[in-house]
């Protein structure tokens, strides 16, 4: 049942620091790679993963990436495109001018393509929609990709390109990489440029970042981004290139903010990484959620106030008309949650604006924290319809995102590791957790279990 483009073309099975290589050697060229991103995505239209196709490929020249084919999340503004947020409420504004962040990330060289598809406003953990067809995984089409950047995830790991943007303010990284067996970097807060859309809301939570196929690549576009601007408050990440000889400490948490239970084999990957780092020398101790499972409320309610404010400034903002009828059931329930509660919006933003300094606190016995990204393995489509009643979705969200939602409000970093398949043949994640500004100990760890549980292909 699985959907992939991998062939003996130009791409082949590379990874993009192995095809930007090929470019800077002359053996191949950025067309021949777009070109050959092309005729992949032609096979696999069924994914439904693509917002909109550029007529003629973006080239940026320079960059330590030059030559490899892209795409971006269609909630970035890029010049001579629209951005539509995945909202069938409004036809989004054709853009004069590149967002910030988004020239951070072209100048790593990427060839850019064209846009990903997400949830309406990125809300939703899966990348459904009211009345349109879903973004599908390419492991087994009748399964969610995850969100909100589904598109990006269905495209990486059905072969399409190696590298696609990716933005986090729920999760939105790290769950798609899990859902789909790839690599996810949630980096520190204020280690790229902030993306317009954030700088306006009452706590930034959104970290920028990409899907990929290998930590290598990961590790190489974060280093590229660091050449173009680097936040003089963070230790820089640099170049990270294999694993370290240091011995950690980590914290093992298997237990859920919310109480949720792990399936049996999200549980059964991380007693293995747990075992195999203490292998290698590192020390494993067990430890409790720093947050109370009140902290679940308080950010949905979060999610609530994003929701009403999207919408309440919707065609100033995003496009005219704007229908407020054809927002979706998401973004309905979360602003009807929000309209109930909004007497408690101050103690809420009080509490979540004291997190980082709880999870700094909790983070100086540890090197990083081992736990789940997701409760379970991607769930079929359907189970996280916007359609459903919002009770029901709710209680199903819940049931699923068990952890990456906190390290949004912390501001700290977070890596999504595919280890294993499940016997239904679905991708198997673990989560670390970093230090405030230490995505260089989690590259490292990822390198670790690159090397000891190789990714599972798609292809094979």
């Amino acid at each position: 049942m699985r959907i992939h483009a991998f062939s003996d073309d130009a791409l082949g099975d590379l990874d993009a620091v192995a095809l930007a290589e090929l470019v800077a050697r002359g053996e191949r060229s950025s067309k021949e790679l777009a070109d050959a991103a092309h005729a992949r995505l032609a096979k696999v239209t069924a994914l439904d993963a693509v917002a909109v196709e550029l007529p003629t490929p973006r080239e940026t020249p320079g960059g330590r990436l030059h030559g490899v084919p892209t795409f971006i999340k269609d909630n970035l503004d890029v010049r001579g495109m629209r951005t539509g947020h995945g909202s069938e409420a409004f036809v989004g504004r054709m853009k004069n001018q590149d967002d910030k962040y988004a020239e951070q990330y072209l100048s790593s060289g990427l060839t850019l393509l064209g846009k990903t598809r997400l949830p309406e406003f990125g809300f939703n953990a899966s990348t459904e929609f009211r009345t349109r067809p879903p973004v599908r995984n390419p492991w087994n089409p009748e399964h969610s990709v995850g969100a909100s950047s589904g598109g990006a995830a269905a495209l990486v790991a059905s072969g399409v390109v190696p590298i696609a943007h990716a933005n986090d303010g729920g999760g939105s990284i790290r769950i798609p990489a899990a859902a789909a067996g790839l690599v996810g970097l949630k980096p520190t807060k204020g280690r790229h440029i902030d993306a317009a859309m954030t700088r306006h809301i009452p706590i930034n939570m959104v970290s920028e970042g990409v899907l990929t196929r290998s930590v290598r690549d990961t590790a190489m576009f974060h280093a590229a981004l660091e050449d173009f601007w680097r936040n003089r408050a963070l230790k820089p990440i640099g170049l990270v290139e294999g694993p370290s000889d240091r011995k950690l400490r980590i914290g093992l948490m298997t237990k859920t903010i919310n109480g949720a239970p792990i399936d049996t084999a999200t549980q059964a990957a991380i007693d293995d990484i747990a075992a195999l780092l203490t292998k290698f020398g590192h020390e494993i101790e067990e430890v409790d959620p720093p947050v109370e499972p009140s902290f679940g409320e308080d950010f949905t309610l979060y999610w609530g106030l994003l929701a009403t404010m999207s919408t309440t400034i919707g065609a100033p903002t995003f496009g005219i008309p704007f229908s407020q009828k054809k927002i979706d059931g998401l973004t309905r329930g979360l602003r009807w949650h929000y309209a109930r509660n909004v007497h408690r919006t101050a103690g809420v933003l009080s509490r979540l604006k004291a997190v980082p300094a709880v999870y700094d606190e909790f983070m100086t016995g540890y090197d990083a924290v081992l736990g789940p990204v997701l409760a379970h393995t991607a769930p079929k489509l359907g189970y996280l319809s916007p359609n459903q009643p919002f009770e029901v979705l709710m209680h199903n969200l819940e049931h699923y995102v068990v952890t990456t939602p906190l390290h949004n409000i912390a501001g700290t970093p977070g890596l999504s590791m595919p280890v294993a398949l499940s016997d239904d043949g679905l991708p198997v994640a673990v989560h670390f957790s970093g230090v405030r500004g230490d995505e260089r100990t989690l590259l490292e760890l990822a390198y670790l279990l690159e090397a000891e549980r190789p990714r599972p292909r798609i292809q094979d």
